[in-house]
């Protein structure tokens, strides 16, 4: 039979008791066995109802409260910079606060892997990136989450190509002259990149693997200390992010082979893409997209992917992304899951093709 807990709003928060035994409510007929059996029953009864008298969360409600984004990088970053913005749009767009706050080390690990161990309500979510959630399982020998079954893939921000730019001094002024002074100097002309394991690393011994020649790599605690080196000429080319290289390319600090994309940067018009120039199918971009942890609902899912893509849609975000090289995405669960599995496969194959000993 059906049984309304006490204070029941709604039809559905009715509790159903299957009777699976007998009880006779003549006192004189109870035995201590069945005063038992009743006993539990009331009990199993009242904390069921217990658990119905709190709120739920429904998809459409969502945000009634504040939402939490953890930013697994340093104040600052490319990804600090791009989730405090839309944070910032979404809070004006629902009239909720957003609270940003930085979870910052292992490369991403510590912030990706505290979101793993949080309610599934919507309310705390994380911005990723496709080292944190394509690169991060072939580059660790073990990993605290499962970038699959851990997370709960929510909708990508956008794309940002990365250009291939070398320091003045190199002689090659194409892509090509620079595939061609590399081949007859085979491990000698170098690359910095921030570290080992870094998209910056990983991109170049893609390009490397693909244009069948060797170069040296010269690894850094950080892209920032990395280009400063190839700006004052101490190592030869790196693949830098556009939002970071644009300016010393404009001002002639550094010289433009090609952009990583599969299409040419509105800022950079005039560079090609290494497909283009020779290498077909190359692709090496970064892209930043929302995460929550494992158990959100398909439907509260999709609202927030929806309320968030609504946010990134804005010509005033558009426009502001695009001055950071950054193409907008916004194409909800789906396309972010795709996009995480053609990558980790991707990356897997580069890491493995580079020699790279994962860490």
């Amino acid at each position: 039979m059906f049984v309304p807990c006490p204070g029941s709003r709604h039809p559905l928060e009715r509790i159903r008791i299957r009777t699976v035994f007998l009880l006779r409510l003549d006192e004189k007929d109870l035995n201590m066995s069945t005063r038992g059996k009743l006993a539990m029953a009331l009990a199993f009864y009242a904390a069921l109802c217990t658990a119905q008298a709190a709120p739920q969360e429904t998809p459409a409600q969502w945000p009634d409260k504040p939402v939490h984004f953890i930013v697994p990088f340093a104040v600052g970053g490319s990804t600090d910079l791009v989730m405090r913005r839309v944070a910032d749009e979404l809070g004006k767009e629902t009239g909720q606060p957003m609270i940003v706050e930085n979870r910052v080390g292992g490369g991403g690990l510590v912030g990706s892997s505290w979101i793993t161990r949080q309610k599934p309500d919507g309310y705390t979510l994380m911005i990723g990136t496709i080292s944190t959630h394509a690169m991060h399982p072939s580059v660790f020998k073990s990993l605290p989450y499962d970038i699959f079954k851990d997370f709960t893939p929510i909708t990508m921000i956008g794309t940002i190509p990365d250009l291939i730019v070398v320091n003045p001094q190199v002689p090659a002024k194409t892509l090509q002259e620079f595939i061609a002074l590399a081949k007859s100097k085979p491990g000698r002309i170098t690359y910095a990149s921030g570290g080992p394991g870094t998209s910056s690393h990983l991109g170049a011994e893609y390009f490397a693997a693909e244009a069948g020649i060797k170069l040296n790599h010269i690894p850094y605690k950080g892209s920032g200390p990395a280009l400063v080196d190839a700006l004052g000429g101490h190592v030869d080319m790196m693949l830098d992010v556009i939002m970071t290289s644009l300016e010393p390319v404009k001002n002639g600090r550094m010289r433009a082979l090609a952009v990583t994309s599969r299409t040419r940067s509105p800022l950079m018009p005039d560079v090609p893409t290494v497909e283009e120039l020779g290498i077909r199918d190359f692709e090496a971009i970064i892209w930043f997209a929302i995460y929550g942890p494992a158990g959100i609902s398909p439907a509260l899912q999709q609202r927030i992917a929806d309320r968030i893509d609504q946010v990134l849609q804005g010509q005033d975000m558009k426009t502001f992304l695009l001055q950071q090289g950054i193409q907008v995405a916004g194409t909800g669960p789906a396309q972010l899951s795709a996009q995480m599995r053609t990558d980790y496969a991707k990356w897997k194959r580069v890491v493995e093709i580079s020699g790279f000993e994962p860490q």
